[in-house]
Order: structure tokens, then sequence, then C-alpha cells
């Protein structure tokens, strides 16, 4: 909402005589309506997963990810003492993204609503592998006793940033490995089903593991380098104990500016051409194409429309108001 709209309807409606006598009351009112409408609808956006219609555990909400990740990332980057500290902060930076990773799936097919036996030992053992792979710098450094400055310096800054990454990929594509195995639901330009496609499941695992590799990757490169440049520039040479602090705090402020970047380098109502497409559905592709739900980030209105137990508000892009539909009010 623009601020400009918003003190504006505070001023009408602090004033008595206006809101009593205004021909705009009804107007105003209906505004006020439409806006608690919005705020509700974007609250469930964030609350209910779009699929199944059921409710999202607090911690694996999208408006949870950056307070509960940036810590756990931020931690698993340290140069730790020891190789169990290295350990424990992995394993809870895994655990947390495969959590996110399989509440906010994409679960559109009859079979993704539940989680198999299968699945839930693939998701352990990826969580396991994961811990270990991402402890690997801290155990060669530790278990050889390396004490060069410059196999030093590989270890702590370079090899975590294809690392961190490349676990951030594999993370996704193990965790909702199902999607590609069962397929996902694909709609029409109108919004309806027209059926199951697993060449559309494994698009949308791949776009969702791509974007979260370049989150984690980005998020361990842009600390080291500034890191590097800063110590060119003798700046920290005067200064060693800011290290610390500037390398955490530039941590958690690239991860909070990568998460909206990350999440939008592929749109979430995606396309997959009709010639990617099985057999059986090429005849339903309108125009080429058809429309897929990458799975971890809620879908708008019309994402929503035709997804089960859910009914999309779709009058509040019809009706909402906008700053031109209000009056310029005087605060006389």
């Amino acid at each position: 909402m623009d601020e400009k709209c918003a003190f504006q309807t505070k001023t009408f409606l602090r004033d008595p005589k206006l809101l009593n006598g205004s021909v705009h009351y009804g107007l105003i009112m209906e505004f006020i309506l439409i806006s608690s409408k919005v705020l509700i609808y974007l609250f469930l956006q964030s609350s209910v997963h779009a699929g199944t219609g059921a409710i999202l555990p607090a911690v694996f909400r999208p408006q949870a990810f950056l307070p509960i990740s940036a810590p756990l990332v931020v931690a698993s980057f340290l140069p730790h003492s020891g190789v169990k500290p290295a350990l424990f902060w992995q394993f809870l930076l895994q655990s947390y993204s495969a959590g996110f990773n399989h509440a906010n799936r994409n679960a559109s097919s009859d079979k993704g609503i539940k989680t198999s036996l299968k699945q839930g030992l693939l998701i352990v053992g990826s969580v396991a592998y994961a811990t270990c792979a991402g402890a690997i710098p801290q155990i060669v450094i530790q278990r050889l006793s390396m004490s060069s400055p410059a196999v030093q310096m590989f270890f702590r800054s370079v090899l975590p940033i294809p690392l961190s990454a490349s676990l951030a990929y594999f993370n996704v594509v193990i965790v909702r490995s199902e999607e590609s195995e069962n397929g996902i639901q694909v709609f029409d330009s109108n919004g309806n089903s027209v059926g199951i496609s697993q060449a559309a499941g494994a698009k949308a695992v791949r776009e969702t593991a791509l974007s979260r590799a370049a989150l984690l990757g980005t998020t361990a490169a842009v600390p080291n380098l500034l890191i590097f440049l800063l110590q060119k520039a003798r700046f920290l040479q005067r200064s060693p104990l800011l290290v610390a602090p500037i390398r955490h705090i530039s941590t958690a402020i690239v991860l909070g500016l990568m998460i909206p970047v990350s999440f939008s380098l592929y749109p979430q109502l995606g396309t997959i051409k009709k010639e990617k497409l099985e057999k059986e559905l090429e005849t339903a592709a309108g125009g080429g194409f058809l429309y897929l739900y990458s799975g971890y980030v809620v879908p708008g209105t019309a994402e929503l429309a035709e997804h089960k137990g859910v009914q999309a508000l779709a009058v509040l892009c019809e009706t909402a108001l906008t700053e031109q539909d209000l009056p310029e009010l005087s605060t006389d």
C-alpha cells in the first residue's frame, strides 16, 4: 500500500465530520474491507500448503526461513576449532534445509501427499551425507594437521563456495525426488488440471535446486571476497579483530539479500514446452506449453484456483483500490 494513500485514509477516518458527511464513506469502507481481505489472504499464502491445504509448521514457512537459516549458515561457515562443532552446525543446517524443502514441496500428485518410507530414508540419508560432506574442510585441516596458510585459506575460504552450492543442490534433488518419479500436476491457460507429468516434476525440482545452489554459493563467496579485498587494502591488518564480526555480519546480510533474488530466478508458476511433455499430455498443450508450479513458495490467486481445498480470492485482483481510486483529502 502506498504511504500517501494510507496517510490520507487515516486522516479521513479521524475526522468525524468528514467521515459522516462524505459521499466517499462507502468507498473508504470498501477499501478497508478489501485491505483486510488482502492481509488475510497474504497470511494464508504463507501459512497453508497450496497443494494439500495443510497448515505448514511455523519454522518451515517462507517468512521464517531467514531468521532461522541465517544463524545456521553463519555458524556452519565458522572456522571451527574441532570436527565435532563443524559436524553439529552442518547437521542443523542440512536438517533444516531438508525439512523446509520437504514441507514446501509440490504434493499435487496423489502419491506425493504422504511421505513414503523410501522417501523418509532418502531424506535421512541425504542429511547424514551432506553433514559429513559439509564438514570436509574442517576434517581435512584437523586430521591432516595442515598448517600452511595457503592450504588453510583454500579449505576455509575457497572450497566452501562450490561445496555449499553443491550440497544445497543435492539436498533439494534428493528430498524432492518423488516429484520427478511420481510427477506433478500441469495446468492449461485456464487453470484447469490436465494431468500428471514426470517431466514437469523434474523441471520444477531442477529449477528449485539451482536457485538454492545460487543462494548458498553466493552467500559463501561474497563474505570471503569482501574479507580478501579488505585485507589487500590493509584495513584489517591494523584491526585484525574485526575480521570475524565483518565476516559474520556480511554473511547474514548477503543471505538476506539473496533469498528474494534466488527465489525469483525461476518463476513459481513456470511453463514447460509441448515437446518436453509426455505424449498423452501434448494434445492439451494449447499455445505450445503447459503451466507448472515449482512448489517452494506459495503461489498467487491464479495458481491457487485449481488446488484442492483452496478457494482463490480472485475478486481482490479485480476490485482492489489504488491510490487514484481514493479522493484527495485535505488535513484542514
